[in-house]
């Protein structure tokens, strides 16, 4: 295994070592902390041919997520491949949101692989769950990973970007927000191997949030069947690059949405955004 982290290292992979300890665990079906214990272990045959298959992607910078096919995201191993984006850990904190709030019909825009879907509909099961993309593509991705963890009935996957119903007492959305400018800061894993249209949004990045946003108003709040119940505070809630923050936040104080609140992620980076629907605009 060596052999394969010094050339990673030398290629710019970073965190070649677990990379390769990956790798090595998915070739010989042993879990990492037994091949860490037993560094010297003879590989059998198939299993170093496999190892070294799986080395020679990684070195062409393809994601280690699509060489082994799947990816954890919060409880779920959702199988991807190059049509998705790898579910970044941050993403989560969108869940998060909608477990804090025990959201009763959440809508989830761009969905990819489904990974935010299928965590709101795996862990609120009370919980209406829609998602939407404009690629036909990654809803094929998110209808298998919704079938195969036994979600299929719990969530309504829609080929488009907003649905003709609202009703919705929770948005969130992970659109594109890489701004043009940035391209040559991007790792080829970005780059080269994961579907452009999902990251790129115009020169800054907030081309789709400043389409997206003014449209969302019209889905939130209760729907017919629910005027008799007590109202439910509704909202918006977005992920956004580093420096976005601030002007996402004006983005929904424009188009009706108070109360704005932004969280950081654990590296400390503005990085959710959320809108109350139908309060005084406020800063939270």
């Amino acid at each position: 295994m060596s052999a394969a982290v010094d050339g990673m290292t030398a290629a710019g992979v970073p965190d070649a070592r677990l990379d390769a300890e990956l790798l090595l665990s998915e070739a010989t079906g042993r879990e990492r902390a037994a091949l860490i214990a037993d560094p010297a272990a003879e590989l059998p045959a198939p299993a170093a041919r496999a190892f070294g298959e799986m080395v020679r992607r990684r070195l062409r910078r393809e994601p280690v997520a699509y060489i082994l096919g799947r990816k954890g995201f919060r409880h779920l191993d959702l199988e991807i491949d190059n049509r998705v984006l790898v579910p970044r850990p941050e993403t989560e904190m969108l869940v998060e949101v909608a477990l804090e709030r025990d959201a009763g019909r959440v809508l989830d825009v761009g969905t990819g692989s489904g990974a935010i879907a299928l965590a709101v509909a795996d862990e609120l099961p009370r919980c209406e769950v829609t998602a939407s993309d404009t690629s036909p593509r990654a809803l094929a991705v998110a209808r298998a990973n919704a079938a195969r963890l036994g979600l299929a009935e719990r969530v309504r996957f829609l080929e488009c970007t907003l649905p003709e119903d609202g009703g919705f007492d929770l948005v969130i959305a992970n659109l594109p927000y890489v701004a043009e400018r940035d391209r040559a800061t991007l790792q080829p894993e970005l780059l080269e191997w994961e579907p452009r249209e999902a990251f790129f949004a115009g020169p800054d990045g907030l081309d789709a949030y400043r389409g997206f946003i003014p449209e969302c108003g019209s889905l939130l709040g209760r729907s017919a069947s629910e005027r008799s119940a007590a109202p439910r505070r509704a909202a918006l809630a977005v992920e956004v690059g580093e420096g976005q923050a601030a002007a996402v936040g004006e983005l929904m104080r424009a188009a009706g949405f108070g109360a704005v609140e932004i969280r950081r992620d654990l590296a400390g980076i503005e990085r959710i955004v959320i809108g109350e629907f139908g309060v005084e605009p406020e800063e939270r």
